[in-house]
């Protein structure tokens, strides 16, 4: 092992030594060669203050610490682009002026100072589509989701309901096994298990009950003009399907009850026409309607006689072929 090696060394078992089983090392010939670990915000004992996090991968290049490590940012939870660019400009800076000199540990310390700052969701709640204000009732998932307590409430609400909807469906037999209704995160799908009645209690977001009622602005109206005549363009070059069109659909599904349809479709009234006309124009002709009718054709429809039925005896009579 090298000098340079056993420096690393060093340095991975010291952050070890600190961070415990929050950090994960991968080595190779027990030789580091990269680290992960998950940062969360500053707040001491209480984990339910922290709102946001972000998963920190440094990748150690052979020649570090004399040149730098490739550094990620993986999993942002609450974290918006404006506070991840940051973030990477302060990192990409700590690397320039730390050539040489172990960096890990301060890396990581630097990523925790920034989201200690920003210990707010930013961004949108998904449901509501409100940003979350000073004052909010928020609630934060096991899944680092962030919505306001009444639209979590609303959501699981409505979710319940229509599980029920759906299962009243079914017959009796079937309703026994249908699946219990499940909280799930509205983006993630994760399993919740939250207490709704706790959650309905919180008042609706600031931001929606702050917000000026609906007008039509003249930016919306220019939109609205904008949208209607791109529409009448495609629907002028047949781009719209559906739209204006009596017939039947271009592409038409066919199901065995459709053979029983007493209406064919498009191509079957296509075929039958073409059949129509041929026969029409080889009887102006004296000739079959067409090469299969002829007689002694192999696919000729066979001649209609009488069928004597059973005889006295109560077997099949046998069939009088043509004379």
């Amino acid at each position: 092992m090298t000098t340079a090696e056993e420096r690393v060394c060093e340095e991975i078992g010291a952050l070890e030594a600190i961070l415990m089983d929050d950090v994960v090392v991968r080595r190779v010939d027990n030789v580091p060669k990269s680290l992960e670990t998950v940062v969360h915000p500053s707040t001491g004992d209480d984990t339910e203050q922290q709102y946001v996090c972000v998963t920190l991968e440094v990748k150690l290049t052979p020649e570090y610490p004399d040149s730098s490590p490739v550094v990620i940012l993986k999993n942002p939870r609450g974290l918006d682009d404006c506070v991840l660019a940051s973030i990477h400009s302060q990192i990409f800076e700590k690397l320039s002026k730390s050539l040489g000199q172990p960096v890990l540990f301060e890396l990581i310390e630097l990523v925790r100072e920034n989201i200690t700052k920003s210990n707010l969701p930013s961004g949108q709640c998904v449901i509501c589509l409100y940003g979350f204000a000073n004052g909010d009732a928020f609630i934060k998932t096991q899944c680092y989701h962030y919505f306001h307590n009444h639209c979590l409430a609303s959501h699981l609400i409505a979710g319940k309901k229509y599980h029920q909807e759906e299962r009243e469906k079914l017959p009796n037999w079937q309703q026994a096994q249908f699946p219990q209704y499940q909280q799930t995160c509205p983006v993630c799908r994760s399993v919740l298990n939250c207490d709704v009645e706790v959650l309905k209690k919180a008042p609706p977001p600031i931001d929606s009950t702050n917000e000026p009622p609906f007008h039509l602005t003249d930016k919306m109206k220019q939109l609205q003009a904008d949208m209607a005549a791109i529409l009448a363009r495609q629907r002028a070059k047949g781009g719209v399907v559906g739209s204006g069109d009596s017939g039947p659909p271009p592409l038409t599904i066919t199901t065995p009850a459709d053979n029983n349809a007493t209406t064919p479709s498009r191509h079957v009234q296509a075929s039958i026409s073409g059949q129509g006309a041929a026969k029409e124009a080889g009887a102006r002709n004296g000739l079959p309607a067409s090469p299969d009718d002829a007689p002694g054709s192999p696919t000729a429809r066979p001649e209609k006689v009488p069928y004597r039925g059973f005889n006295r005896r109560g077997k099949p009579g046998r069939r009088r072929g043509p004379r």
